[in-house]
């Protein structure tokens, strides 16, 4: 590889492991969301044609932060003039830069969980501080976001332009809050922190550096926060369904590189270790008998684990902990699960049953692991046209190639069948 080849390479590294912590850094002292986003963009352009050039510095995160800086400066000057333009030309050199002399991991001070409480402000509309969190904070773009909360990109583009905007214009601070505003913004927080984690777990077959990042990114928040916050117990069990499922990564994908599904998984490939981990802190969690949303995932994740290691034949356990849950949450995706519960329960027409009703949700149309849920469910009752027909959606809708080889070898068997 040329130098200007590992420039480049090396300007693409930074950018992928860097960008959430670095535009968190910036938009903090900013307090313009956008304008931080336009400043570090430059930034890394300035990189990409200045490094094949002069070679990678030897602390590009501490250089981009200064680019960064300069762009961000130039930015302002073009967009205000008079006393706004000072103000915030005031803020941006009054910006700390713990880095500048090291290149060492720890020389930015991680501000992104701080900044996820401060995405959380209650003059945020709640139904977009998720959201704005996952694309501020952590670096993820719109069309992934919207598929998270299974929304359009379009709408969810739109939504995410109007929260910085407001940000801008009503001054909202974007500075870390004090300790007693932390709980009344918590469940903000966790949803971007699990949201982040589900999207790194969907990598395709951990292929995709960016998202393996982002699944790193958030176990370390939510060890963070777990460490912050210790006698939260909503915090203990994120962390600990979070444990759970990634202790079976090693385990979904067989030696040829093909998807294992959970019931076919070789147990002795999952991590004991993180396990354990993940059954302390669920009864830590218990302990403090306030029972929420991210403690019921885990219990579910607890009871696959055992039910798999046992031998345990008999679902009843995880319906109940799937009723509880949607009771809790109302969520059409906690519905899908149940669903398949269900199945094993009481039988695949029960499930249908559930399918049928939830087709009715917009949101399904474009969700994989309905279309998924739904062959197989078809499938096992011999509604062969139905299954095919789900088939097809689950296998366009398939962002994992190892997924959608998957669907195709199950959709052959049925079309032999």
């Amino acid at each position: 590889m040329s130098e200007g080849a590992c420039a480049r390479a090396a300007a693409n590294a930074v950018a992928r492991r860097s960008y959430g912590k670095l535009l968190a850094y910036l938009a903090a002292d900013m307090h313009d969301v956008s304008a931080a986003e336009d400043a570090l963009s430059e930034a890394f352009a300035a990189a990409l044609a200045d490094w094949p050039l002069h070679g990678c510095p030897d602390h590009p995160e501490s250089w981009l932060m200064t680019v960064a800086r300069r762009k961000g400066i130039d930015g302002v000057r073009r967009r205000r003039s008079g006393e706004a333009a000072s103000v915030q030309l005031q803020a941006i050199a009054d910006m700390r830069a713990e880095c500048v002399d090291s290149g060492e991991e720890e020389a930015f001070p991680d501000r992104r969980l701080a900044l996820l409480f401060a995405c959380a402000h209650p003059a945020i509309d709640v139904g977009i501080r998720a959201p704005l969190m996952l694309q501020t904070v952590l670096g993820m773009d719109a069309k992934t976001i919207a598929s998270a909360f299974l929304v359009s990109p379009e709408a969810m583009g739109k939504r995410l332009a109007r929260a910085k905007q407001k940000i801008r214009e009503a001054g909202i601070p974007f500075v870390i809050p004090e300790r007693d505003a932390w709980n009344e913004r918590l469940e903000g927080v966790l949803t971007a922190i699990y949201a982040t984690y589900a999207e790194g777990w969907s990598d395709p077959g951990d292929a995709d550096l960016m998202r393996r990042d982002l699944a790193d990114e958030a176990l370390f928040l939510a060890r963070l926060l777990a460490e912050l916050l210790p006698q939260e117990p909503e915090t203990l069990g994120l962390l600990a369904c979070m444990l759970y499922t990634e202790a079976r990564r090693g385990a979904r994908r067989n030696a040829q590189g093909e998807y294992v599904p959970l019931a076919e998984q070789d147990t002795l490939l999952w991590e004991a270790g993180m396990i354990d981990e993940a059954e302390a802190l669920l009864r830590r969690a218990s302990a403090f008998r306030r029972i929420g949303r991210y403690q019921l995932e885990a219990a579910l994740q607890s009871a696959h684990v055992e039910r798999r290691r046992s031998g345990r034949n008999d679902w009843t356990p995880e319906v109940q902990l799937y009723d509880a849950l949607h009771a809790l949450t109302g969520s059409p995706v906690v519905a899908l699960n149940r669903a398949l519960a269900v199945a094993e329960l009481e039988g695949p027409e029960a499930a249908i049953a559930i399918i049928r009703s939830l087709s009715e949700d917009r949101r399904m149309a474009d969700y994989q692991s309905y279309w998924a849920a739904r062959a197989a469910l078809f499938a096992r009752v011999g509604d062969v046209r139905e299954a095919l027909h789900a088939y097809d959606m689950a296998i366009g809708l398939a962002r994992d190639p190892a997924v959608r080889h998957f669907l195709q070898r199950q959709q052959s068997i049925l079309e032999t069948k």
